[in-house]
This record gives C-alpha cells, structure tokens and sequence, in this order.
C-alpha cells in the first residue's frame, strides 16, 4: 500500500532511512588551545565536558562537509536520488546564495528543490519539520536533510569563552515517505522563537543592517558573539519546556524515553535539561566530548556516532530537542528504525597518544568526572575572556585524521 492510501486524513509521514556524519581530519585538542590561550584541559573539560573538536582547512567551506555527509547518507539509504536537499546553516558558504543548491548539484542531484535553513543550532530540528511538511504536502517523496556548520570560521581563535566550545561539522538524513506508525517515523514537533532575544547570539557584521552604514565594522562585530549566562538560562527552560509539549501531544510519558538527543551545546547544558526533566543522565545521547558544539549537525553528528557505535536499537524511542540563536527552539520524536550502520565519522580514530579516545562500551554516563549544572562552578559569562597572544594561525598546531 502506498503511503497515501491509508486515506486523506492520514498524510504520508516522514520516516529517517539513511544517516551519515562527517567531521574534518584535523583535531584541535584542549592542550593546543592551552598554548595560545590562558586556560588548560582541566579547566575546559569542567566547564564544557568537551575534550576536542575538528575544524577545517583553510579553503575548505561548510559546502564541502555537507556535500560528504550527504553523500554518506543517501548511501545507507541506497539511493541516489531525492526530490529536496535541505541545508540547515549558520555558515553558509556565501550570503547569496544558498549553500543547498550546490551540495545539489555536487551531489548528482540537480533539479531537485533546494534551500537553506538559518535556526542557528535549530536549524536541524526546524529541517525536520520542514522536510516533513514537504512530504505530508505530497510535494517531496525522499528529502536529503542536512545540519553542516563551519564555526571555526566566524568565532574569534582569540575568543577564550567561544573557541573552546565550537567545531565543525555536517550530519545528514534521509527522509522517505511512509506511514505514521512505522518504525523512523519523524512526528509530534513543538517549535518556538523569541526575537526579543536576538541579541544574545549574534555575528553583527555582514547582513544589510551593518552594510547599510558607513564605516568598516570591528574585528567584534565580524565575529560570533554570545551571552553565556542568559543563553545558559534561556536553553535549559526552553528545551525542557519544549521537550515537555512534544512529549504531551504524543501522549508519551518521560519513563518512555529510550533516548534523549538535545543539541551538543556542552555537557553542562545537556545534563542540566535532563535534570529538569527527570531524565536519568544515561539516557543521554552524548558526542559533544569529542567534537564540541557543531551547531545544526550536532543533533544528527550524534545520531550517526550512537548508531556507529551500535548505542541504538530498532524500536528505541528518541527525544531530539534543540536551542538556537534568534531566539529559536524546537523539540520532536522519533522511534528508530533498522538502519545500516553508518560509516563512522572519522575514516580513522585520531591519533591514540593524546589520550582523548572515545570509550566505545555505551553512551556516556554521569560518573565521569565532568563538571554538573549544581557544581557552582563559573558560567561562560563570568568574565572568561583575557589577555593572550596568539600564533600565525589560530589551529597550526591542530593535529589530523587520515581523510
């Protein structure tokens, strides 16, 4: 039966059938950010949890990510074609125009409809529900979705607060349709903004505001900013509060949750939703340790690393929620379904003697030693930025993976 005949009430759903991640060869550890900035490895792990992240070459653009990771992801889906790329990201490859007509192109996939979306770090969650109103219209049958973002390339290396938290990234879906009750049905969505808040998140320079005035902008304002204390505040209550309107529409209870997937923001910010919502840390689906905050791919980064990692079983119910800049949040649900395991996201594990392997026996758990939300330790707006010097290239020391 097709996934229409079930009658006109019953539009077709949107059900995941191909995965994928990919992360750049070079490394930066917590030690090679030590060198350049007044912090060490202790002090990034405790605040952030995060160990490591990957950035790009000089050259290489968010484009370049995207199109690998999709490629990845319609082969574990077994296609080559789909009726619409969606690109969710903060670091298109230029501002005009979008990045997702040519990861089309790159990809095979010309004709098909093509666009980006800008949530910030919603933007995968906002791809989701996007990709499934294109499918329920009856509009698009398979849907490439992928989350990409390059922050290595608009946060300041001289940054203290921001450089530790960000890496680069792309993850990818594929979304086919099917029937609402299937296993990898996508459903139940709770999305949100306030743009009041537009300021707590910003790169000021490069949009028709900055433009439109005379003058050269700062190095500041041609930079990721943030305002770590209230976005601490404002992403734990409007995940949880999201998480908790998604679950009620489906009629789920917390104890149903299999799996929590919140955006990779930092270990802080995971755990302290979980909290909040009663959900046993274990639960959580980590991977920001080894990657750090990789804006729209880190909720489908995660995914490929758990699947990789064999973390999920068919039937396992998931919660994905997120938080963005805008303000942006949403939050949606999803049963896994059989999947072929992904490729991993590194061809080949970084390099053992830095001493930053993941552990490979499970999702991460709370004993680890990394810091909690309850520990009184400082918040990213307590004045973390200082005085340092900084070398001819801010990752020269970066090391690589086999690519």
């Amino acid at each position: 039966m097709s996934p229409t005949a079930a009658g006109p009430c019953a539009p077709p759903a949107a059900v995941l059938c191909g995965l994928a991640g990919r992360v750049p060869s070079r490394v930066v550890t917590n030690e090679h950010l030590a060198r350049r900035l007044d912090t060490d490895d202790a002090w990034i792990r405790t605040r952030t949890g995060i160990r490591r992240r990957h950035v790009v070459d000089p050259g290489q653009s968010t484009s370049d990510l995207a199109v690998e990771a999709g490629r990845r992801a319609l082969a574990t889906a077994a296609t080559d074609r789909v009726d619409a790329v969606v690109v969710a990201t903060t670091t298109p490859d230029h501002s005009c125009p979008a990045t997702a007509p040519a990861v089309a192109a790159r990809l095979g996939l010309t004709g098909a409809a093509a666009f980006d979306i800008s949530a910030v770090c919603t933007g995968f969650v906002y791809g989701l529900a996007s990709a499934t109103g294109l499918i329920a219209a009856g509009v698009a049958e398979r849907v490439l979705l992928i989350g990409a973002d390059t922050y290595s390339t608009i946060v300041d290396p001289l940054d203290r607060a921001n450089a530790i938290i960000f890496g680069d990234g792309a993850g990818a879906v594929v979304l086919r349709a099917g029937h609402p009750d299937e296993p990898g049905a996508v459903g139940h969505f709770d999305l949100g903004s306030d743009g009041a808040h537009e300021d707590l998140i910003t790169v000021a320079a490069g949009g028709s505001r900055q433009r439109s005035r005379p003058g050269e902008p700062s190095r500041q304002d041609r930079h990721f900013a943030m305002r770590g204390g209230e976005v601490y505040r404002h992403a734990v209550t409007r995940m949880a509060a999201s998480a908790r309107a998604t679950l009620s529409r489906a009629g789920w209870k917390i104890d149903d949750v299999d799996h929590f997937v919140p955006h990779q923001a930092n270990l802080r910010i995971l755990y302290s939703v979980a909290d909040d919502l009663g959900l046993p840390r274990e639960r959580c689906v980590t991977h920001v340790e080894s990657v750090g905050n990789t804006g729209a791919a880190s909720i489908p980064l995660a995914l490929a690393d758990a699947a990789a990692r064999q973390a999920l079983r068919p039937g396992d119910r998931l919660l994905l929620t997120a938080f963005g800049g805008g303000l942006t949040w949403g939050s949606c649900l999803l049963t896994w379904p059989t999947l072929p395991a992904p490729t991993h996201l590194y061809d080949q594990q970084p390099r053992p003697h830095d001493g930053l392997a993941r552990p490979h026996d499970g999702l991460a758990r709370p004993h680890d030693g990394l810091a909690r939300p309850h520990d009184g330790l400082a918040r990213p707006h307590d004045g973390l930025a200082r005085p340092h010097d900084a070398p001819a290239h801010p990752y020269d020391q970066g090391e690589r993976t086999t690519s």
